[in-house]
């Protein structure tokens, strides 16, 4: 967006810009949220950032009116395949928390320096600045949401001192961490539980097709799914975690808050039925990476709006985009079990791939966070190396290439995670016994978010295009069931195969195709797949 088009969305107070980029004003020294309702500055006296981080080095404190920092991400960093975008992605999941600059430098194959001064170039702040925004927002979110001690929001979010976390919610609040705290509508008491309970902030509108999606492929003991609610055990850098996320309606999810009582309370008022997140357990030092893991699970940063926007401009996608707005791409809580899901899943069912992942899950330890009928996590690449023989069934070579990945990923030969991009789990994976393309692209867009995968030759994106409006192959003129094809989407008259037209939004397009899928009534089969993997949907990709 160029600098009238940020300007436009302010003075139209535009909440699906909200974390999308930050409102400097050289005349108050603030920085607002582009919905901020105070009065639209002038344009002379306007600065833009793309990080709150920027904002603060510019000297700018937070606007105590609009909050900008209670806010969803932005999707941008998904979108980005540079050194940013990949860079925030481990920043948000606590890489400089836990390993420092050196450690991020090092994980993105550039020196600390070198990484110090393209994120300046690009972002308007170094990479110790911009997590020390993040600490920002993760404690502002814990203070006005939690009744914890204030010793314990600062190490939780990722402060190496309560004096650093005072001097930073100072600095960018310009107010006391209890001073912060009483801004909250709802004050919350200490907790007579070790547990948390946060409201989720996102973008409306929201699809719950997500908790389905993760529903009928969680393992028992490990995960818990139903329609709209989902709860899993998880292992961290500091421990185990245990958590659940439940989705009760719709609501205005444009801010966090904080629930007792059944009742949540946003920082932008009252609301019902909210996206809640409930923290079991959790090494307080792991709650950054958890949140941000969340996030990435359901979606949250994405901006549907604009999704849609392009999606629904496809005559093909148009009803699909119209009955299920909002449609999330589901992300992962660990890279690497990703990957294993996946390799199990290749060419046998939803059901079978389910079965054969609780068997593996025997692998795995007891968890030392179990609650709520989940007492297991998810075996280790090690644990999987060492007994997988064992408990997987099926061919022999499927077996012996799974057991490969699992030895790569447990002695460090095959790295993969959140700062990887297309072009680089292409170089990692496909040199890898039994995975292929479509794998790479699924596991793209599962672990990095890419919104542009399309998995042409996935047997259910086929299936679902033929349940579409239209019927198979692509549509000409006006002779689809569905809406008409519009001139400006076929200027050449046909609709392309491969959905170029709705570009970059194609993983969101095959969500679309994978859920008509599952939806249209069950046909014989035609033949053998022609990919190393069915799909997720008629198949599984866990």
């Amino acid at each position: 967006m160029d600098f009238w088009q940020r300007y436009r969305a302010i003075d139209a107070r535009d909440t699906r810009f909200d974390g999308q980029f930050f409102t400097a004003v050289r005349t108050t020294g603030i920085y607002c949220r582009p919905s901020c309702p105070a009065r639209t500055p002038k344009a002379e006296n306007v600065t833009f950032y793309e990080t709150s981080a920027a904002a603060h080095e510019a000297g700018y404190r937070a606007c105590k009116r609009c909050l900008p920092e209670a806010v969803p991400g932005t999707p941008a960093w998904n979108l980005r395949s540079d050194i940013a975008g990949r860079a925030m992605r481990l920043i948000n999941d606590g890489v400089i928390n836990r390993d420092g600059v050196e450690g991020l430098a090092a994980r993105l194959g550039y020196s600390s320096r070198q990484l110090n001064r393209i994120l300046s170039h690009e972002l308007g702040a170094g990479p110790l600045s911009l997590a020390r925004a993040s600490r920002a927002q993760t404690a502002r979110t814990l203070l006005v949401s939690t009744g914890m001690k204030l010793a314990d929001v600062a190490f939780a979010a990722g402060f190496s001192s309560v004096r650093q976390f005072n001097e930073t919610v100072a600095e960018v609040f310009d107010m006391t961490p209890t001073a912060l705290r009483s801004t909250a509508r709802h004050h919350p008491s200490a907790p007579a539980s070790t547990s948390l309970t946060l409201a989720l902030p996102y973008r409306e509108p929201f699809d719950p097709g997500v908790f389905s999606f993760l529903a009928v492929r969680a393992i028992p003991g490990i995960e818990a799914g139903a329609a709209t609610s989902y709860a899993r055990t998880l292992r961290l850098p500091h421990g185990d975690a245990r958590f659940s996320v439940e989705y009760t309606g719709a609501g205005n999810g444009s801010a966090g808050g904080s629930l007792e009582g059944g009742t949540l309370e946003y920082d932008g008022g009252p609301h019902r039925r909210p996206l809640v997140l409930t923290i079991g357990a959790v090494d307080l030092r792991d709650l950054p990476a958890l949140l941000s893991r969340v996030r990435r699970l359901f979606d949250l940063d994405a901006d549907p709006v604009a999704i849609d926007g392009a999606l629904g401009a496809d005559p093909r996608l148009a009803a699909s985009v119209a009955a299920a707005p909002g449609i999330r791409l589901p992300g992962a809580l660990d890279p690497q079990e990703l990957l294993i899901r996946a390799m199990v899943g290749q060419q046998i069912t939803v059901a079978a791939a389910r079965t054969a992942l609780t068997q593996l899950a025997a692998a795995g330890s007891p968890s030392t966070a179990a609650g709520d009928g989940l007492s297991r996590l998810f075996p280790s690449p090690a644990q999987i190396a060492e007994a997988g023989s064992e408990l997987l069934r099926g061919p022999r070579r499927r077996i012996e290439s799974l057991l490969a990945v699992a030895t790569a990923l447990a002695d460090n030969t095959l790295d993969l995670g959140y700062g990887d991009d297309l072009p680089g789990l292409s170089a990692k994976l496909l040199p890898q016994p039994g995975i292929g393309p479509w794998t790479v692209g699924y596991v793209a867009m599962r672990v990095i978010g890419a919104p542009d995968i399309f998995l042409a030759n996935d047997a259910a994106v086929r299936n679902g295009i033929r349940a579409l409006p239209g019927g198979a192959g692509p549509i000409t003129g006006s002779s689809g069931r569905g809406t008409a094809p519009s001139p400006d989407v076929l200027s050449s008259g046909i609709l392309s195969p491969d959905f170029r037209e709705v570009s970059p939004w194609r993983s969101y397009a095959t969500m679309h195709l994978w859920r008509a899928a599952a939806a249209a009534p069950k046909q014989p089969p035609r033949g053998a797949l022609t990919n190393e993997s069915d799909s997720p949907m008629k198949v599984t990709v866990q």
